[in-house]
């Protein structure tokens, strides 16, 4: 009995009940001036359902009136631009309506039909129920609860078929899903494209600031340790502004983002890479700055995600860089002498990053011994 009970204390049985009412008392004005022509109204909501701006209208008052208690209620956000979503608003707009007439007539007769049966109980004469004028009907008295429980039925019930119609009706369409479904698949890889990017940028920074500064204290001399100092701010400063372009997208999604370094860029790391101590010489065949923008700034991530391994796992250690462009193909080469045998370099996240980052681009990445003592990783990505 509580359970059937409990839709009179929650508040949704009552905003439900008054979304049923607005459109009536709309359209009972004209349904007091024509009452001969009461399906015009019907007929005007087709030409104002086809206007895509209903739907929005329509879909916050489902939210505020019908779901007040869910956070996120499965109805469209946008304008109904299709033609299909445009018919499915006509055809809300007329559903709607009728259980709204329906609903009217229902919480004005069934209470009138109680009153009139308890009337008849003690004798008095009414003119809504003729059927049951003379003398007092006992039986009226037992009969008077039974409208007003159709009454909480009806209230309820179309409440709840209202509801079902409404996410129906306004829910989003299955182009708008499978659109709102891109829109979260590009927010998920843009969020794991920031993670990787900041993992790279103060990683590399990071770590070049540690061997910097452990190289500086061993070698002891005033001079190397400007040297030290000095490239530790300049990484610093590029961390710094990563750093704020990557705030900047969380920030403010629609800002124009500034430009990701490319492999154009490639010098920064490279002396980052040779103030740490480490004698890097690279190579550099093709024209660098013909390459499509993503794969040149992804290059320069997996270039700043090599040269961070080989400081972290191997220190300042001779490493040969290689950046060829030839045959449609952008190679990447770094190699580094391992500091024992039994350094096992880059087992963390590192190289999973350039493996992923090469596979997003339809490449492919090779890391490992090379079989002559040297740490090797190799990373080829089409162009096109």
């Amino acid at each position: 009995m509580v359970r059937l009970l409990r839709p009179l204390v929650r508040g949704r049985t009552y905003t439900r009940l008054l979304h049923l009412w607005v459109p009536v008392a709309a359209l009972s004005v004209w349904w007091w001036v024509e009452p001969e022509l009461p399906w015009v109204p019907l007929l005007v909501l087709v030409a104002v359902g086809l206007i895509p701006a209903v739907r929005v209208g329509e879909v916050m008052q489902a939210r505020l009136l019908l779901t007040p208690d869910e956070a996120e209620p499965d109805f469209a956000t946008l304008p109904a631009i299709a033609w299909r979503d445009r018919w499915r608003t006509v055809l809300w707009l007329e559903v709607r309506t009728l259980l709204g007439g329906v609903a009217a007539c229902l919480t004005v007769w069934l209470p009138i039909v109680a009153y009139t049966l308890a009337a008849r109980t003690v004798g008095h004469e009414t003119e809504d129920l003729p059927a049951l004028s003379g003398q007092p009907q006992w039986f009226c008295g037992l009969l008077a609860p039974l409208p007003l429980l159709a009454l909480y039925a009806a209230v309820v019930g179309l409440g709840e078929v209202l509801t079902a119609a409404a996410r129906r009706l306004l829910g989003p369409s299955a182009a708008e899903r499978l659109t709102a479904l891109e829109v979260r698949t590009e927010q998920l890889l843009e969020r794991t494209r920031i993670a990787r990017e900041l993992h790279d940028s103060i990683g590399h920074a990071l770590t070049v600031a540690v061997v910097q500064a452990g190289a500086a204290r061993a070698a002891n001399s005033p001079e190397f340790t400007d040297r030290a100092l000095t490239a530790i701010e300049e990484t610093g400063r590029a961390a710094l502004e990563d750093l704020e372009r990557v705030l900047g997208v969380l920030r403010e999604a629609e800002r124009p983002v500034s430009a990701r370094p490319t492999l154009t860029d490639a010098d920064r790391l490279l002396e980052s890479a040779r103030a740490s101590g480490a004698k890097v010489d690279a190579e550099v065949t093709g024209p660098l700055e013909s390459l499509p923008g993503p794969v040149s700034r992804e290059g320069y991530r997996i270039l700043q995600e090599a040269l961070t391994n080989v400081l972290r796992h191997a220190g300042p250690v001779p490493a040969l860089v290689r950046i060829g462009v030839a045959d449609g193909t952008l190679t990447l080469e770094v190699r580094n002498a391992l500091p024992d045998a039994g350094a096992a370099p880059g087992r963390g996240s590192g190289l999973r990053g350039i493996r992923e980052r090469a596979a997003l681009l339809g490449g492919r990445a090779r890391t490992g011994p090379d079989g002559a003592g040297d740490w090797q990783v190799r990373v080829e990505l089409p162009l096109g």
